[in-house]
């Protein structure tokens, strides 16, 4: 079963019945002028052009452009800082380290070198 099947057909199988655009005059159907179905599709798809709405638009996206800029930052910075305690709190650590704990300290001291 194809699309086509699906479709109903008139009699004369040209449209249904329902795709046909009709006018009522006296209850008596007739068909729209030939285009008229064309041309309200074309004007339907054209975009309505108000430049103090896109400007408004065009502000807000750079906006929010930078914002999400800042939140990168401070969400890299916050990073930072939480390996930068981390690592202060290995260092002062008194005890023996584990293995664990002295390749998480090597690990963040490399990082750290490394920026």
């Amino acid at each position: 079963m194809g699309g086509n099947a699906r479709k109903r057909k008139c009699e004369d199988g040209s449209e249904t019945a329902r795709s046909q655009a009709t006018i009522n005059l006296d209850d008596q159907p007739t068909k729209c002028p030939a285009g008229v179905k064309a041309s309200k599709a074309t004007s339907a798809k054209k975009p309505i052009e108000d430049k103090e709405a896109a400007a408004k638009f065009q502000a807000m996206c750079s906006i929010k452009e930078k914002d999400i800029a800042l939140k990168e930052k401070d969400l890299a910075l916050q990073e930072k800082v939480s390996k930068m305690s981390l690592l202060d709190s290995l260092i002062s650590k008194q005890e023996p380290f584990s293995e664990k704990e002295e390749a998480l300290k090597a690990k963040l001291l490399t990082e750290m070198l490394d920026n």
